[in-house]
């Protein structure tokens, strides 16, 4: 990788892919080329595999550990009339997984006996819970299946087993490095446990859940080839994968990447009518529904029910709900957002102000810890995903209550913020996550105790290089290059996301036309036109700004942007999207950086 530092801009390391010269399969324009190219797909089966995926690429659901024996235990409780309870996470994978495998069951067997659970995010915190397993018996529950959740819970498994109740483990969080510490249940199903060989070990909750949709299917039909009706209701169940996949942010690629791009398209025209209301109180009704559609839209409002209340309106959303009240609840939903936006907001101008006058932002100190008694706990991990974009640094922020801290952290590329908790264990009550998030808890006299130490554990793993966020660039390219087509033909490597993020491309010594100008309620983002080539484009750069009064006509730029369409006219009009910049002065300043 080629290394270059933007000292007039965004303080962002730029990262040049490196070019291979392969061809790509079929009528591929250049720039398309280079661009898979810097990704790894320079050889044509590769690049046609990914820009033609297809669900025969899906693995065998059978190769996850233990994923027959809960499919069969399942099956045999949903034809033998026995309560199977399907014991949910709050957030969207575990809403849309809950989904899959009540949908899956119902279809099965339509007379079953199949419930939903999901715990109260402030009541009873994240994952099983041994009062919530004892409670669930007494109603009479024989088999419970946890999606999202559950791989470290060794006492509610305990409980489960001693009162009879087969518990199913499910999810895709950070496991045990020894079998003989994973919970003593039924079944535990995990892609990444310690003895499996699954290819494919990124799967979030609901795909986990989706594969055991799949051998749900094929066993009660007892062939790979199923009826009809349950072929389409598991091409249907893409669409709650596909929110999962995107909401947890993981890597796009591979079996996730397959099934959010199959599941995307299906998400307006969803059969889940909840689905659909959904979509339409998110404004996307007229729209298409791609990664950003969920990631801002469509995800929020369904994390909002767990973050700001309870997200037992959600699971209902997406499994039982008639259309009038599918309509009630999207409405509520969005009611929801809005206010966890506002509370959002309060606590990241506060969280950004204690950071800065602690010093936990200076170069020297490479992880924000903080705590407040009056930081809403459903909240705080949206809002750390913020300060990391800002600051560049793993985070974690609690709500302090009483003699208790709880809360969640981020982190950023190459920092397990889910192993470095596990290095400070003897400060923490309980955590679980993996290596972007996670979620904790935390005696308040053991707050200093951790501050110090996970900060500490910061300092040695990461450099102050590390704490500069990178912006990775796939390669350089001409101003000419950037044609209808060609950005026509990038968009086929879509889904953008973890690990496929959006193309960026560096366009260099760009003349800049006219004077830039402030858009937006408070000037927040820029517009200018530059070009070069014969060409002249507009570029549009948010929350950018800050960068007007920086440049000025007849200056040469070199700029990092991603190739877009505007459709404002009515006709597709080249519109890149500008991340960052670096201003040459004229041919009379001898070619200096301005900054």
């Amino acid at each position: 990788m080629q290394v270059e530092t933007a000292p007039c801009g965004l303080l962002r390391r730029w990262l040049i892919g490196s070019a291979i010269d392969a061809d790509t399969p079929g009528d591929l324009e250049p720039l398309v080329r280079r661009v898979l190219a810097s990704r790894g797909l320079g050889d044509p089966d590769d690049a046609d595999a990914f820009l033609s995926p297809s669900l025969l690429d899906l693995h065998d659901p059978s190769l996850i550990p233990d994923l027959d024996r809960a499919a069969e235990r399942l099956l045999g409780a949903a034809r033998g009339g026995e309560t199977i309870v399907i014991y949910g996470d709050y957030d969207v994978d575990g809403i849309a997984a809950t989904a899959i495998v009540y949908h899956l069951l119902k279809a099965i067997a339509p007379e079953a006996e199949v419930r939903t659970y999901v715990p109260h995010r402030l009541e009873e915190g994240y994952g099983l819970n041994s009062d919530a397993i004892r409670s669930l018996a007494e109603a009479g529950a024989r088999v419970i299946i946890s999606v999202d959740c559950g791989i470290t819970a060794v006492e509610p498994a305990e409980v489960a087993r001693g009162l009879g109740v087969d518990l199913i483990i499910t999810d895709h969080h950070t496991p045990p490095a020894s079998m003989d510490d994973l919970p003593d249940a039924f079944a535990v199903v995990h892609p990444r446990r310690p003895d499996s060989s699954y290819p494919f070990g990124d799967l979030p909750g609901a795909g986990v859940a989706y594969k055991l949709a799949w051998r749900l299917a094929t066993m009660s039909c007892a062939s790979e080839r199923v009826t009809d009706a349950l072929r389409d209701l598991l091409v249907e169940m893409l669409a709650p994968a596909s929110l999962g996949i995107i909401a947890d942010v993981v890597p796009l690629v591979g079996e996730n990447r397959i099934i959010a791009r199959f599941g995307l398209p299906r998400v307006k025209n969803s059969t889940i009518v909840g689905l659909r209301a959904l979509v339409e109180a998110s404004g996307l009704a007229g729209d298409q529904i791609d990664a950003e559609a969920v990631g801002f839209r469509i995800g929020p409002r369904l994390n909002a029910a767990g973050r700001m209340g309870h997200a037992r309106e959600a699971i209902e959303l997406l499994t039982t709900a008639s259309p009038a009240r599918a309509e009630e609840i999207a409405a509520s939903l969005t009611r929801l957002n809005d206010e966890r936006r506002r509370v959002e907001q309060r606590i990241l101008a506060e969280a950004i102000d204690r950071a800065e006058r602690s010093g936990m932002t200076h170069p020297d100190v490479r992880a924000i810890v903080l705590a407040d008694e009056n930081w809403h706990a459903g909240v705080v991990g949206i809002v750390c995903s913020r300060l990391v974009e800002r600051f560049g640094r793993p985070t974690i922020l609690l709500q302090r209550c009483g003699d208790l801290c709880s809360g969640s952290g981020r982190s950023i590329e190459g920092f397990s913020i889910h192993d470095a908790i596990a290095d400070c264990a003897e400060h923490v009550e309980s955590f679980g996550g993996h290596d972007m998030a996670a979620g904790l808890k935390l005696r308040s006299d053991q707050l200093d105790r951790f501050v110090e130490a996970f900060t500490d554990r910061a300092n040695t793993a990461l450099t102050a290089e590390d704490l500069i966020s990178p912006l990775h660039v796939d390669c350089d390219a001409d101003p000419g290059e950037l044609s209808v087509r060609t950005i026509q033909q990038l968009d086929r490597l879509a889904p953008f996301g973890r690990a496929n993020p959006r193309v960026r491309v560096r366009l260099s010594s760009l003349r800049v036309e006219r004077a830039p100008n402030r858009f937006g309620s408070s000037g927040a983002h820029l517009a200018l036109h530059a070009g070069g080539d014969g060409k002249i484009f507009r570029l549009v750069g948010w929350r950018l700004g800050h960068l007007a009064d920086r440049i000025a006509a007849g200056d040469r730029i070199d700029a990092v942007v991603t190739p877009k369409l505007s459709f404002f006219s009515g006709r597709p009009r080249v519109e890149p999207e500008l991340h960052d910049l670096r201003v040459v002065r004229g041919s009379g300043s001898g070619g200096e950086m301005r900054g």
